[in-house]
């Protein structure tokens, strides 16, 4: 029974993967709305390498033992672990990687903590450096200064400043591009905090300078009276948070551990939502919404590419309308690192289930990967370099 599932399963990756090399065939000569694929999921996007599902399948049941199950059949985590490992394969083939990025929370370190010294994901990272690979971390936290990055950080770049100084690391290139697109750090291992500023108008892709900054402050302006129509209607404790970028709603302090209810955040996120697409700055700024925590979403399309405002709940009971997304964010890094490709790039992140999620909008821009914690994000970075090994070895 085992032998006859292997082998079904396994056609059956082999046969999307096939159908996923036609699709890409098609889009190299500009055809893809012919290919089969996406007539049987119209939905589906670009892709930017192939996917080795049948190789991945096999690797993955090895691990996971997805065939010899009797009565449960293959399940999300076993499908979303395969896509991974194809991807992986996939990268070590065709290589050289030359751009990782990740996300913060819940990818590098649990939710609303630090990546402190001990983390082992700091080994894994210090491996990629050594091997030339250029790392990033794209987060939704938003700081305008080094310190407050070098207080969630201070373990991955007192590794990186000691590795220099023990010269095992020539010129790391590590860059921390915060507020998911607003605000770029690069390593300086000469700075107190180990980051240097990066202004703006050194690195802003030629479309987001088409962003006029009175339409994002009207935006956040409309924003800003969505959430306080909520704050009133639902009679929320909440405390509004502005900045020259963001938007939003923490619980208010001193209420001890007091937090929003989830049918709280979700009202908040679509009435925000709602009134941003009706507004006048909302037909001229690209946004998105989002509630993190139940992964319901709404997305705005602009242009050709749904490139969003960032509007949602992280996990941690609060809701934000952020300008910008991780498309812009991984797309910028790419090209202040030298114009690097999306095929050459990996983005890391858990915010994948649906089209406002904010690494699913890395998709546009680059390969990714799709984990649910940081154990998984090392065991990741541990077969990447696993498969990369093995290409070396043949």
């Amino acid at each position: 029974m085992a032998a006859t599932a292997y082998r079904r399963y396994a056609e059956i990756m082999h046969d999307v993967e096939e159908l996923i090399n036609d699709h890409i065939s098609q889009q190299k000569r500009g055809t893809q709305a012919r290919s089969k694929l996406k007539l049987l999921v119209p939905s589906v996007g670009a892709f930017f390498t192939p996917l080795k599902l049948e190789d991945a399948f096999k690797f993955q049941d090895g691990r996971r033992r997805i065939s010899s199950r009797r009565f449960v059949p293959p399940s999300f985590n076993d499908i979303r672990l395969t896509l991974n490992s194809a991807q992986m394969m996939s990268l070590a083939s065709s290589g050289p990687v030359q751009l990782m990025t990740f996300d913060g929370d819940v990818t590098l370190y649990n939710d609303g903590e630090s990546l402190t010294d001990e983390n082992p994901v700091i080994s894994r990272i210090l491996r990629l450096l050594r091997q030339g690979i250029c790392v990033g971390i794209v987060t939704a936290a938003g700081y305008t200064n080094a310190k407050r990055y070098y207080e969630r950080l201070h373990g991955l770049l007192d590794a990186v400043s000691n590795a220099v100084t023990n010269k095992e690391i020539e010129d790391p290139k590590v860059i921390i591009l915060g507020g998911e697109s607003n605000y770029l750090f690069e390593f300086d291992y000469n700075s107190e905090s180990f980051l240097n500023f990066v202004p703006r108008d050194v690195w802003l892709l030629d479309e987001m300078r088409k962003w006029q900054e009175e339409d994002i402050q009207s935006l956040l302006d409309v924003a800003e009276g969505a959430l306080n129509e909520c704050i009133n209607r639902m009679q929320l404790s909440a405390e509004m948070i502005r900045k020259d970028r963001a938007v939003g709603i923490i619980p208010s302090p001193g209420l001890g551990k007091h937090k929003f209810t989830r049918e709280q955040l979700e009202e908040t996120v679509l009435v925000t939502q709602q009134i941003l697409e009706l507004s006048d700055p909302g037909k001229k700024v690209p946004f998105c919404a989002f509630n993190g925590q139940q992964a319901r979403s709404t997305c705005h399309p602009y242009r050709r590419f749904p490139h969003t405002n960032g509007l949602f709940d992280l996990g941690g009971n609060d809701v934000f309308v952020d300008i910008g997304d991780k498309s812009w964010g991984v797309l910028s890094c790419q090209r202040y690192l030298g114009g690097i490709d999306g095929s050459k790039t990996l983005h890391v992140g858990d915010q994948f289930l649906s089209a406002g999620a904010n690494d699913f909008k890395a998709r546009l821009a680059c390969t990714t990967a799709w984990i649910a914690s940081p154990a998984e994000t090392v065991a990741l970075l541990d077969e990447f370099h696993f498969h990369c090994s093995s290409q070396e070895k043949q």
